[in-house]
This record gives C-alpha cells, structure tokens and sequence, in this order.
C-alpha cells in the first residue's frame, strides 16, 4: 500500500515537472510561436518535439535560439540530454492552437473594440481552406456587454461521438485593456476520415435505385398473390 502512495507522488511530481517544462518553453518563445510541446523519453535522453508554423523564429540564426534553450533545460530544469526537435505544421489554418494563438494577438494588437472582424476573417481564412468546420468562442470584456460569451461558428462540427475525438481544440487569452478575453477554437480538418460520413456517388445512386426496383417488384407480387 505505501509504495503505490510513493509511486502515485513520484508520478504527480513527474508530471508537474513535464508541465513546468512545457510551459516554460512556451512562454519562452512567444505567443503564437509553439502550438504544442511533446516530451519523449529515450535512452540516450529526452527528445522535446516543438510544433509550429514559424519554424525560423525558434531556431534563429545558425541554431542559436535553440542552443540557449537547450542549456537552459539541462542546467535549469536538470534533464540529462534534451535534444530539441522542429515540427513544422504545414498548414496552420487548420491547427487550433495556431488560431487561437493569432486571434488572442490580433485582440491585443488592434483592441477588443474589432473583435468581430478578427473572429469573422478567421472563420472565413479557415473555411476557405477547406475546413468541413470551425467554430471560435469569445468570452470576457468585450464592446456592449460587461461580460458575454460570443459564437461564431461555420460548417459541420459534431459534438459527441466518435467524431467529436477528431475535433481539434485549442484554448488561449488575450490580455487586452478592458481586461482578459479566453478564447476557444475548434476545427474539423479536411484530411480527418469521418466514420459516420457517407458519400453519394454515381454507383451510391445506381445501387438505391436498384434496391427501390426490387422493393417494389416485392411489393407488386405481395398485393398480386394477395388478390
């Protein structure tokens, strides 16, 4: 019984030390710079994978951004041998952090006043590149109400099931003068293999047409036996 108490601690501990991490290496680049950071053990150290549209910024000139970073964690954050690895996403209108990361800067650059603009030209970049859905939530101090929650919303986005796993969701803040805006993004990526869709082709058409020929012929023969 105690050592599961002491391995459930040294697990929390672990855990609250892979956040620590990960949050530093966010808020140590930037807003809008790193979408998700992802910690993968290995015999010969700890591989850290940045997700990120803006692949140059965190890299600097001749690697010397991710230099610094690197001797910080090892002698920061005690890991033995973080080697830092680039994931460049290749089409961040479809990353939900990567939105969420950009409005929260537009709100903060251009005031809470422009709110709808910001959220309308998001919404339609986004279904403009071929998103089967997105849906962008404001909450907080914004222009004619104290403290409302705002929906913009386009496209077909399930909510539960088993195609509301393949959503991608994503939460930020923007820190504007009025006070704190949060805002959430979900997006339905073109490329995700919905279960539960159905495609009508030409041969789709042929074969319900054929069923409704043999229904009815049935049908025929019932109400023909019948008389």
């Amino acid at each position: 019984m105690e050592e599961n108490k002491i391995e459930e601690k040294n697990t929390v501990k672990f855990k609250k030390e892979e956040f620590s991490v990960k949050e530093y290496i966010k808020k140590t680049l930037g807003k809008g710079k790193a979408s998700r950071v992802k910690i993968e053990y290995t015999p010969v150290g700890e591989k850290i994978i940045i997700s990120t549209s803006k692949p140059g910024l965190i890299i600097g000139r001749g690697g010397e951004k991710i230099a610094e970073l690197t001797r910080v964690l090892k002698k920061g954050f005690k890991l033995e041998n973080p080697h830092i690895e680039i994931d460049e996403i290749k089409e961040p209108q479809f990353d939900a952090q990567t939105v969420a990361d950009e409005i929260a800067l537009s709100l903060e650059r251009f005031g809470p006043m422009r709110f709808k603009v910001i959220a309308y030209r998001s919404l339609q970049r986004i279904m403009g590149a071929g998103a089967l859905g997105v849906e962008i939530r404001l909450n907080g101090k914004l222009p004619g109400a104290r403290a409302k929650s705002w929906r913009f919303a386009q496209g077909y986005l399930k909510k539960t099931g088993d195609s509301a796993k393949v959503v991608d969701r994503a939460q930020a803040r923007a820190e504007t003068k009025p006070g704190t805006v949060g805002i959430k993004v979900s997006i339905l990526s073109p490329y995700i293999i919905l279960k539960d869709k159905i495609k009508i082709d030409e041969n789709m058409v042929e074969k319900i047409k054929e069923n409704s020929e043999k229904l009815l012929l049935k049908k025929i023969k019932k109400t023909a036996n019948k008389k």
